[in-house]
């Protein structure tokens, strides 16, 4: 019977249907970090601490650290954040990681699957719930992105077949509508506006049964702009100017965004939802 009611605390209970969440952690990078939904200025919130605040709304005391950082490989999520998740004893994680996998030249991609299903093994072992997604289809908006679309499909399909086996919580991002809208995005591309943070954590909660949660996130809003030719064109330049071009020169000298970077939640601390307040009251 103590057994069973440690269990109960420790890995979440079921009340009321629902099942509540004590303590949640986050892993990834950058866009589990949040980037760019606020800055480095204001501060950074992303689907992750979108969810912690849903999660937190409905069962308050939630404790939640967010041990996502930018630029981090698979490789860097199975040696460095899965030992600090497990030791933590969470109910329930999310696991949203491998894009800079599939964009980074000259690494063996073999390899970096082989990372995705150790991180997969090691978090099911916890016992905890796990949510994972695949990846939107991304490459459809930049202009050098029919180079990563196989490796898309393919840790597409590896995430697929990985939640299947060990039971995650799939989202099922690359075949939602809400992804094609270019709203959903930064001016970079390829991380999440705010808007699109948003669609992220109603996507978790949906996959979590949480209350009130439903399946509109997925919804196109319908609102394209359509462009000209002259416009688009123009705005690929610029992007290979001023996004592409400073990527591949930090990757030529052997830098990455995640040099000198620490977790911005390394704790488990209680969610703060008056901070996510002010941060959508200043941008």
């Amino acid at each position: 019977m103590l057994n069973q009611l440690c269990d109960a605390i420790s890995l979440g209970s079921v009340v009321d249907g629902y099942t509540r969440f004590t303590r949640y952690v986050a892993i990834g990078d950058s866009q589990t970090e949040g980037l760019w939904d606020g800055d480095d200025t204001v501060g950074l919130l992303g689907f992750a601490d979108r969810l912690a605040a849903l999660v937190d709304a409905v069962y308050p005391g939630l404790a939640y650290p967010n041990l996502a950082v930018r630029g981090k490989l698979l490789a860097d999520v199975l040696t460095e954040q899965v030992p600090q998740v497990l030791a933590m004893r969470p109910d329930l994680i999310t696991v949203c990681a491998g894009m800079n996998d599939v964009i980074q030249p000259g690494r063996s991609f073999g390899r970096a699957l082989a990372d995705l299903e150790s991180v997969y093994a090691a978090l099911a072992e916890s016992g905890a719930t796990i949510v994972t997604t695949t990846f939107p289809n991304v490459v459809q908006f930049l202009p050098l992105g029919r180079l990563a679309a196989g490796r898309l499909l393919r840790i597409n399909n590896a995430i697929t077949a990985a939640a299947g086996r060990y039971g995650l919580k799939l989202v099922d991002l690359y075949n939602a509508a809400s992804m094609h809208d270019p709203a959903t995005w930064d001016i970079d591309r390829v991380h999440a506006s705010t808007k699109g943070h948003i669609l992220f954590a109603a996507a978790v909660a949906e996959a979590l049964n949480l209350p009130n949660s439903n399946h509109d996130w997925a919804e196109s809003s319908g609102n394209h702009t359509q462009v000209s030719f002259g416009v688009r064109s123009y705005e690929q330049l610029r992007w290979i100017r001023e996004i592409f071009m400073p990527w591949v020169w930090r990757r030529l000298r052997g830098k990455s965004s995640a040099d000198g970077r620490v977790p911005k939640r390394p704790r488990l601390e209680r969610v703060s939802v008056p901070h996510l307040e002010h941060h959508d009251a200043s941008t």
